[in-house]
């Protein structure tokens, strides 16, 4: 993954603050005002201290005409403190919104090999937990610092103004505090960026386990699995603990400096007072702006950390926003026709340059055949549909569906042509009727029935608490896989396409409810070019073509019984299942 410079981060993440530029300035105006008033109040209690302290009487008037301003000056600084709080909130409430939505639209349009080579867990800790680290250490700290900066200099102004021999004490030994800081942080921020790693690495391993959950338990696995995020853990938590060592060190650090500028004040304070340069009330106020004066040293020192995390986020967040897209294919014509012809010339195909698997691939397709795929695992077969449905693109050779190669025309307008059942079944959040309904949203009930009829999944879902209003629940654990399978057949029925990829499509459903799928499918393919991949060689005898392929090559092809005759690969492949 590369990593950003600050500077570089700061330009991607100003893109997305720009639009909500108001509630940043709102924000900064209203900090610098309390600012300015809470620094007044010092002023006013030295006041009041020294119309305490008159040698003979107390000045009562004065004493409270103090009181009531610092009591002002307290309920302004307060109310403007709450607003430029608030404005901030918005802020970074409203950009992490934006980043987070330019990280799932740019995920719905880069290449699907970024999605199957990347941890899911991963991608979902960048989208979340890195997006606020994000926005909290940059937005949240930058404010602190100009914050910090302006409250520095109008400190340093005003004690110049009241004694400047005690404003130099504070202007150069506060500052030491910073340097500390800053030679802590070097040292702690690769650790950080390393924390931020592996706790991606964790997140996506806890969400790999608990979406399998069944199968850990089925094969008595917790314990082992147990061990093995415990492992993950305790890298996260030494990783953490050698980060935070450095951060947080700054901080007490700071303070010590705190108290040797406190007593370096006191001291000289207390000289001058003997000598009669300087009243009581004004060493007090002195005091005070010491504090408000090493303040943002201290809080600038304590957003480092924060800021260490930020950098080691952002590096995962714009690299993740700036992921190269697909191809655009914005210029290329709409597909708009599709009569069921498909060409394969020549394709050659590989996961990684290493590891060859489809060559010299030639195979033409007829409107309306049916096409077998057999095999063993790992020869090639769901490989050529993800080619199909160019979700990968060929290496070399090419792809025409209807005569025209499929890289020069518009995705879209040729995926829509296909309907596709896969082996993993998917359902989302949402009632029966919106799943089946998802590839045609503007379907009417009656088409619906019709096409859960068809998929034999009508019966089914009346037995179901709300029938087609039943909310499936996430990754649909309220139904058994057998009928999320014939759900998602219902939604081929009612696309009707002119050419279907079934993937595995029957694999989790009884031999009984197969049998009627595959009169419900003979029905709605008939004229329609459909792609069949199976393991269960009993489900594509009928097929028009069988295509036997072993290590990426089309070994074999002809009929079910052409195939039997010749005695080869499919005829080993057939007594595997079925005995001699």
């Amino acid at each position: 993954m590369k990593k950003n410079n600050i500077k570089q981060v700061l330009s991607n993440l100003n893109k997305y603050v720009k639009p909500h530029r108001t509630a940043f300035i709102l924000s900064i105006v209203f900090d610098l005002a309390a600012i300015i008033l809470n620094m007044i109040i010092p002023v006013f209690s030295g006041y009041a201290i020294d119309a305490m302290v008159t040698t003979g009487a107390v000045e009562i008037v004065r004493l409270i005409e103090c009181l009531v301003t610092i009591g002002v000056l307290a309920v302004g600084s307060t109310i403007f403190d709450w607003l430029g709080n608030y404005n901030m909130n918005i802020l970074t409430y409203k950009t992490g919104q934006s980043l987070r939505s330019a990280i799932y639209e740019k995920l719905n349009y880069v290449p699907i090999k970024f999605i199957d080579n990347n941890s899911h867990g991963d991608i979902m800790n960048t989208m979340i937990n890195d997006v606020e680290n994000v926005t909290d250490g940059f937005l949240a700290g930058f404010k602190s610092v100009v914050c910090g900066i302006f409250q520095i200099l109008t400190v340093m102004v005003i004690m110049f103004i009241l004694k400047w021999q005690l404003a130099l004490v504070v202007i150069f030994v506060a500052p030491l505090s910073l340097v500390f800081a800053i030679l802590l942080t070097r040292k702690s921020k690769k650790l950080y960026r390393d924390r931020v790693q592996i706790q991606g690495n964790l997140s996506g391993y806890a969400e790999e386990m608990i979406t399998n959950m069944k199968i850990i338990k089925a094969f008595n696995n917790e314990t082992e699995k147990v061990g093995d995020f415990e492992e993950y853990n305790q890298k996260l938590g030494k990783s953490s603990e050698k980060a935070l060592f450095y951060s947080y060190l700054a901080h007490p650090a700071s303070r010590l400096f705190n108290g040797i500028l406190y007593a370096a004040v006191v001291g000289m304070g207390a000289y001058m007072a003997t000598q009669g340069q300087i009243k009581i009330g004004r060493i007090s106020s002195f005091l005070s702006f010491s504090e408000n004066y090493t303040a943002p040293f201290n809080d600038i020192t304590s957003i480092f950390a924060d800021l260490n995390v930020a950098i080691a986020s952002a590096d995962r967040v714009f690299s993740l926003i700036n992921e190269e897209k697909e191809i655009d294919d914005s210029a290329l014509p709409e597909m708009k026709k599709c009569n069921g012809e498909v060409s394969l010339k020549d394709v050659a195909f590989s996961y990684a340059p290493s590891f060859k698997l489809i060559e010299n691939l030639n195979l033409e397709v007829k409107n309306g055949q049916r096409i077998a795929i057999v095999g063993p695992t790992g020869c090639g077969k769901s490989t050529i549909i993800n080619l199909l449905m160019r979700f990968y693109d060929v290496n070399s050779g090419s792809i025409k569906v209807s005569g025209k190669d499929i890289r020069k025309v518009k995705r879209k307008s040729f995926r829509k042509f296909y309907g596709m059942v896969l082996q993993e079944s998917w359902l989302y959040n949402a009632s029966v009727r919106d799943n089946v309904a998802y590839g045609k949203p503007d379907a009417t009930m009656d088409e619906i029935v019709e096409a859960c009829k068809l998929a034999n999944a009508h019966a089914f879902i009346e037995k179901l608490p709300n029938g087609y209003d039943t909310i499936i629940t996430e990754r649909g654990d309220n139904i058994s896989a057998g009928q999320k399978q014939l759900l998602c057949i219902a939604r081929i029925m009612l696309l009707k396409p002119p050419m279907v990829i079934l993937d595995e499509a029957t694999s989790n459903i009884d031999t009984r409810t197969e049998m009627k799928i595959q009169e419900a499918f003979n029905v709605m393919m008939e004229g329609k070019t459909c792609f069949i991949v199976a393991h269960r060689l009993s489900t594509i005898m009928n097929a028009d073509v069988i295509l036997v392929m072993n290590k990426g090559n089309i070994v074999e092809k002809g009929k079910h019984k052409e195939l039997l005759e010749k005695k080869g690969f499919y005829y080993e492949l057939f007594n595997s299942q079925f005995g001699n």
